[in-house]
């Protein structure tokens, strides 16, 4: 037995509430893919050449004497050339709570601000309460210049030779 329920006709015109209701739930479907598509880009690594979670070019190994340490702050690292001419890229996050660390020339060393760490021109721990030496980056050379790939963090306890990099 059939039920006898009303079918609209087709030329039936759809009503006011039907149309309001069919536009504000194609409002709320578009509002939400769009949400979505801004938490995916958020929530996305940001990897883009010459800034921090890139490679970052930092020039050829002349431009860098023995001894010395330059800031990339766009890099969020600092580039360190041992005495004997080996590269390393430090990071500037100090490894016991995350603060960023300075360059002290005159103290040939690196500083945490928040608790009192020290490092030396290579990273390793001096004064703790930092718990092991500050991580690198992978240095590579193309075409004479160095580059410092700031994606690929390496955690390290203490300095050892093999980490420099050679040119």
């Amino acid at each position: 037995m059939a039920k006898n329920t009303p079918q609209p006709k087709q030329n039936e015109a759809v009503s006011r509430r039907d149309f309001l209701a069919l536009g504000a739930g194609a409002l709320g479907l578009i509002g939400l893919l769009q949400t979505g598509g801004m938490a995916l880009q958020f929530l996305a690594p940001r990897r883009v050449d010459g800034e921090f979670g890139g490679v970052v070019a930092v020039g050829p190994a002349e431009s860098f004497p023995p001894g010395s340490v330059t800031e990339f702050p766009d890099g969020r690292f600092f580039l360190a050339r041992a005495a004997d001419g080996g590269f390393l890229a430090v990071s500037r996050r100090c490894t016991h709570l995350g603060c960023a660390v300075s360059w002290h020339a005159a103290d040939g060393q690196f500083a945490c601000p928040c608790h009192g760490s020290h490092f030396d021109l290579i990273g390793d721990v001096q004064n703790p309460p930092a718990p092991r030496a500050l991580d690198t980056y992978p240095i590579t050379v193309s075409d004479g210049a160095l580059m410092v790939d700031t994606a690929k963090a390496q955690q390290r306890d203490s300095f050892a030779p093999e980490q420099l990099v050679y040119v």
